[in-house]
């Protein structure tokens, strides 16, 4: 995603954002089989090299998207509390058909860390356990009264052009508010502590909000208390 939307269609045509995106299908980098269980896991990069997608071949939380940046933030998901008992696991991301993890740092060799995610992923599956135990909060992007033209016109596109994008390179965009024409969202996932991910923000998303909303000044990012890196502000 951190190449895709910077590839952001001409300023002239108001054709659908789909048909912009020329990028190459992404390709498993490994695929790990367990006879026993019958399943198969696949791994995809992402352009954070501190992230990986893993894809397990079956639902993991239907529609929707979370994500566990801390042990304690994991309470109500029995596999995320599995995969943060893996050494060098930094957090988790869980996606509708997939799971990105990422490490602590750089150091840390995927080769060692893989092992114990595909053989913890593989062994819950097989468990029978529900991924997440308690009531998800309502979707970021869920219409509800306060919301005026505005808002609705942001949430469907983030809903309908952005976030299906940044969910193939194991992230997701989350929607936080709009105010004084500053849309404000929170980058997971891989996304979170990608290197190119403020170039993302600012070029990709921001350009194309803007395109579509006049009244997008534009885009902030917006970081929780629990997490570790700083807010990074990029609007005009």
């Amino acid at each position: 995603f951190c190449h895709m939307l910077l590839k952001h269609h001409s300023l002239t045509s108001r054709q659908p954002f789909q048909q912009h995106l020329q990028k190459k299908p992404s390709l498993p980098s490994a695929v790990w089989h367990c006879g026993v269980r019958g399943m198969f896991i696949q791994t995809q990069d992402t352009p954070n090299p501190n992230s990986l997608k893993f894809i397990p071949g079956r639902e993991v939380l239907e529609s929707r998207t979370m994500e566990f940046s801390t042990p304690a933030a994991a309470y109500c998901s029995p596999l995320a509390r599995q995969l943060f008992r893996i050494e060098g696991v930094k957090s988790v991301f869980f996606g509708p058909d997939f799971i990105t993890i990422t490490k602590e740092s750089e150091d840390l060799d995927w080769n060692l860390l893989k092992p114990d995610i595909y053989a913890t992923i593989m062994d819950f599956f097989a468990s029978g356990l529900p991924v997440v135990t308690d009531e998800a909060p309502r979707t970021d992007t869920a219409a509800s009264e306060e919301d005026d033209e505005v808002v609705l016109m942001i949430k469907e596109l983030l809903d309908t052009r952005i976030r299906p994008t940044v969910q193939e390179d194991g992230g997701d965009v989350i929607y936080k508010g709009f105010e004084d024409g500053i849309v404000q969202l929170k980058l997971q996932g891989s996304c979170t502590s990608c290197p190119s991910s403020i170039i993302t923000l600012k070029n990709g998303i921001q350009n194309m909000l803007q395109f579509y909303i006049p009244e997008v000044e534009g885009v902030e990012q917006v970081v929780d208390d629990d997490d570790d890196v700083e807010k990074e502000a990029n609007s005009t």
